[in-house]
């Protein structure tokens, strides 16, 4: 996937509302460098002018080593996928101590906000706040934000909030057109958060990479599906191909 410099910096430029990331912070390197997630935390440690803490792959696989790191190293910005963190969250409600934590992001994987029950028990909904971003490679690793606060967390919806400022999410049925107000669409992203598409794979571009119709610009199809709610967020559904 082509992702621009320009792409990553606006990543961060239209995320920082909601964050506030600066020197004091220490970011952990937990993803490999294949796994887009790996963008966000090294170049938010060092734009930020911040600590980056890169994690071996035998300490990111054992949850007991994972969270002596995160307590010995002081990190502060932890990025997990919800499967990850539930091994991590397991071995932390054994100990007594708190860990130095401010943000746990989840991406790469649908977050089931109920999972969380035990982790707030011991921690709360505030520090560390806990956000779930949906997104993919080709829209720059992040492309939703959505706060997890304590009365979510018996919800069976996985809310992925509203798009970054300057993104949008269109929810287009196949023939890309919109869908009824509340019903389930596939998510059209758009937005200088799009790549330029497909190396070298140009059919593959014009499939996913799509001048939409009534000059709504170019979009990414994602293939994920989700719902607009009531009040205003996105409602993730699950894959087109699942």
């Amino acid at each position: 996937v082509q992702v621009t410099h320009g792409n990553v910096l606006r990543l961060f430029s239209s995320s920082e509302g909601h964050y506030g990331f600066g020197p004091d912070d220490v970011w952990s390197l937990f993803h490999s460098f294949a796994f887009d997630v790996s963008v966000w935390e090294m170049w938010g440690a060092l734009l930020y002018g911040g600590a980056l803490v890169v994690v071996p792959k035998a300490t990111a696989q054992d949850p007991v080593a994972f969270r002596e790191l995160l307590r010995d190293e002081r990190v502060t910005v932890l990025s997990q996928t919800p499967t990850a963190f539930n091994q991590l969250a397991g071995e932390d409600i054994r100990r007594p101590d708190r860990l130095p934590l401010r943000w746990v992001v989840f991406g790469g994987e649908a977050l089931h906000f109920s999972d969380l029950k035990r982790w707030t028990a011991k921690y709360g909904d505030d520090v560390p706040a806990l956000v779930n971003m949906y997104g993919i490679t080709e829209t720059t690793v992040h492309a939703s934000f959505r706060r997890v606060r304590l009365p979510d967390l018996d919800r069976g919806a996985s809310l992925i909030g509203r798009p970054l400022p300057d993104l949008d999410f269109l929810l287009l049925d196949e023939k890309l057109a919109p869908v009824p107000d509340g019903e389930v669409g596939e998510i059209v992203v758009t937005g200088p958060g799009v790549a330029l598409g497909y190396l070298g794979r140009p059919e593959l571009t014009r499939e996913r990479f799509v001048e939409l119709p009534g000059g709504r610009g170019r979009g990414y199809r994602s293939g994920d599906l989700a719902r607009l709610t009531h009040d205003g967020e996105f409602e993730y559904h699950g894959r087109k191909d699942d």
